[in-house]
């Protein structure tokens, strides 16, 4: 009950008992035939303000974006389809979702065609020596039927019946932006509210969206995805990582040229402000590609590519070249997603254009990989124990201020002592803790005498317990003390690393046992979930390590990188944090919204669309959530036992711990030389306390209306409640020490 209280008021449903889950998405080993790659482009109209106080905190519009055209591609499977599509004008969002829906209507057509299957007599013979399913990989029996292709007719293997009937053309189209949710998406979503049809979304907030979706005749949805939540970097970044080979819709849409439009376009977004440049024949001086976002002027390398591909593509005005940084970007889009989606196709056969994130995509291929059957928690207590145990990585500074004193050094002071500071970063610390051992299933209540584990058993558990920090171990281990704990500290909970006591504290039984060696004490052990356990995500971690080992191209090398990082998200995934937000399109599905008793709160974008914020009054827990409380408990323990295992063992009270951030730690060390980097951390602000405000520019939308911002907030501060300061104002000792006279 105590931990139920804790949580929003909300039904839970729990798996029968002895739920599983494994692989079963065959459907997403299908690649799916047409994908669209778009964008947009705008003006940015400048936004008359008043300037505000600068030493006062303020957010202030300057720039207004509204969209000056789109182009987009559709990309088939199976050979050419159409040419880009290029639009610019002033109703460009209007004409984009009228666009996506007749391009949606045309594929619809051609998914009712459905081509009878070709086969060849050695499709004849390989399908007679078949024994084994090509879609799920089961042995085929009497059920055993032709697979092909309903798009070209083309036999793709032996399958079960049943396997056959669900592997079907996926009912949606894929529409693919890059940064969707934080930007294009805010420029149209709003021309989805006219027009029939459902409109779907997986909301962040009520205005910020993982994908949106819209039905278009009944027949197939057009499903807006955004690329930025598979590959999140740059264009220019990803574009980079590919071979000139690899730039195929860049060679179809510029032919001799493409050499010119494989790198990251140069454009004058802010000197865009509206219609009448584009009629400009020339390019501005190169001042006005000054970016006030990221307060940068463009090389001069840069400016000559711009006046080069003006100069080699005729343009005869700015609206050519718009147009054509408008192509250049969505193939190049094209051309990154593509080369994504082959090399996922190659070593795990799932096509990410089915997925909606890195995370989801990852996930299905570590269930795909590994086999594994994981049991789903069927008990709520054993579920919010999980929950309880569930804390991120420790963020701290314990020293605010370090200084180097080294014959590195130009000023070295050779009459102190000699000092280093070095910042070190534990090598893909939630990688490490995924390859050892995590649980699987058969979770049960046991006493504590059950538990007597070698780190290496076929069991493990997870602990609810007090435990007491003797006072003897506070100096000792006030830089980095052990067994952090979520406590609220002026109304906001926050993870503090502490000497107090810790009661009702649910950690893994692999951290106890470590604790409990490095002189914890444990005054009370209360419930205990035993499960068994095994290094099951290791073949999947290894497998992608050693892929990127192999990787030729720098692509590949980030997918296999980006498929391990990925698959620790989607266990941290928390279903309590989702939010249910319904975009309706008319008075009729808002009033009924409106009048449900978990109805929330609603926000009007048009007149024709509006976001209703429900509350839960469900949450289906199907997930195993005690894999991400187990992988963050077991990854503190390396944290853990390089500083006091190695760092303090080396050089003892000699080593000062500065600060740090969940996988890395940095130190000032006083020592002889022994190879240390040299480093150097500097802190301002300390002596006199103040908080310094500093100005930055960002892109925020607004009801759906975009602006760029500059916002003045606290760069600098000196406070920090997660520690007790002392009076000279940069040593700290730990909540809890026993030299505090009055804690928190």
């Amino acid at each position: 009950m105590e931990y139920c209280s804790q949580k929003d008021a909300v039904r839970i449903e729990m798996p029968e008992e002895g739920t599983h889950i494994a692989f079963h998405n065959h459907k997403k080993l299908m690649r799916v035939p047409f994908v669209i790659y778009a964008d947009f482009e705008c003006f940015t109209e400048k936004v008359d303000t008043c300037q505000p106080d600068p030493s006062q905190a303020y957010t202030k519009a300057y720039q207004q974006h509204r969209p000056s055209g789109f182009c987009y591609r559709v990309k088939y499977a199976h050979g050419d389809y159409k040419d880009s599509v290029i639009y610019c004008g002033e109703d460009a969002a209007k004409k984009f979702v009228q666009c996506m829906e007749q391009e949606v209507r045309e594929i619809a057509k051609l998914y009712k065609e459905n081509k009878p299957i070709e086969m060849t007599d050695a499709d004849k013979e390989i399908f007679e020596a078949t024994t084994n399913c090509h879609i799920c990989g089961g042995e085929l029996a009497g059920d055993k039927v032709r697979d092909h292709d309903h798009l070209t007719g083309k036999y793709r293997g032996a399958a079960h019946n049943q396997c056959n009937l669900d592997f079907q053309l996926p009912r949606h189209v894929p529409i693919v932006f890059h940064n969707l949710s934080g930007y294009d998406a805010h420029l149209f979503v709003s021309e989805l509210g006219f027009g029939e049809g459902k409109i779907n979304c997986i909301p962040n907030t009520d205005e910020k969206y993982i994908s949106f979706s819209k039905e278009v005749d009944g027949a197939l949805e057009m499903r807006f995805i955004d690329s930025y939540r598979f590959l999140p970097n740059s264009l220019e970044t990803l574009a980079g990582n590919l071979t000139k080979e690899q730039f195929g819709a860049i060679k179809k849409c510029f032919g001799d040229r493409y050499e010119l439009m494989i790198r990251k376009g140069v454009y004058p977004y802010d000197y865009m402000d509206g219609p009448a440049k584009l009629e400009e024949t020339q390019l501005p001086p190169k001042e006005d590609f000054f970016s006030k976002l990221y307060g940068t002027h463009i090389s001069d390398e840069d400016y000559a590519h711009a006046q080069q591909v003006f100069k080699e593509f005729r343009c005869k005005t700015l609206r050519d070249y718009h147009n054509l940084y408008l192509e250049s970007d969505v193939a190049i889009l094209e051309d990154i997603f593509e080369d994504f989606r082959n090399i996922c196709m190659a070593n795990y056969k799932l096509d990410p254009a089915h997925y909606f994130t890195s995370p989801g995509l990852s996930y299905d291929a570590m269930l795909k990989c590994t086999g594994v059957r994981l049991e789903l928690l069927s008990d709520p207590d054993m579920l919010m124990m999980f929950e309880n145990a569930t804390r991120g990585g420790v963020a701290m500074i314990s020293h605010r201020h370090g200084k180097a004193n080294n014959p590195y050094m130009k000023n070295f002071d050779s009459s102190q002592p000699t000092k280093y500071l070095t910042y070190l970063d534990a090598n893909n610390l939630y990688g490490w803790a995924m390859v050892q051992s995590l649980p699987t299933g058969d979770f049960e209540w046991v006493e504590p005498e059950e538990i007597e584990y070698p780190d290496d058993h076929e069991y493990g558990a997870m602990v609810e317990c007090d435990l007491e920090y003797p006072e003897k171990l506070h100096d000792a281990h006030n830089d980095y003390p052990l067994a952090p704990e979520n406590v609220k500290i002026n109304k906001v909970r926050k993870l503090v690393p502490h000497l107090g006591k810790r009661e009702k504290y649910t950690l893994h039984y692999g951290n106890l046992k470590m604790y409990l060696t490095m002189g914890m004490k444990l005054t009370k052990t209360r419930r205990i979930i035993r499960f068994r356990q095994s290094p099951w995500l290791k073949h999947y971690i290894d497998l992608n390590t050693a892929l990127c080992t192999k990787a030729k191209t720098d692509s590949e090398k980030d997918f296999f990188k980006l498929m391990n990082v990925s698959v620790f998200g989607k266990t941290m995934e928390n279903i309590r944090k989702r939010v249910d937000v319904k975009l309706v399109n008319s008075e009729k599905q808002a009033l009924k919204l409106v009048a449900k008793p978990n109805f929330d709160r609603r926000v009007v974008f048009t007149n024709n669309l509006a976001a209703v914020h429900m509350k839960k009054t469900k949450l289906k827990f199907d997930k195993p959530v005690y894999l991400g409380a187990c992988i963050l408990d077991i990854s503190k323990t390396l944290m853990y036992d390089f500083h006091y295992g190695f760092i303090r063992k080396m050089y003892g009270d000699n080593a000062q711990l500065l600060f740090t951030d969940t996988d890395s730690l940095a130190y000032e060390i006083k020592t002889e030389d022994r190879g240390l980097l040299q480093g150097h951390y500097t802190t301002q602000c300390l002596d006199t306390q103040l908080e310094i405000c500093k100005p930055m520019n960002i892109i925020r939308s607004r009801l759906h209306q975009i602006y760029t911002e500059e916002i003045n907030k606290i760069a600098l501060s000196a406070k920090d409640d997660k520690r007790h300061i002392l009076e000279d104002g940069i040593s700290t000792l730990a909540h809890g020490h026993y030299k505090i006279e009055k804690d928190i």
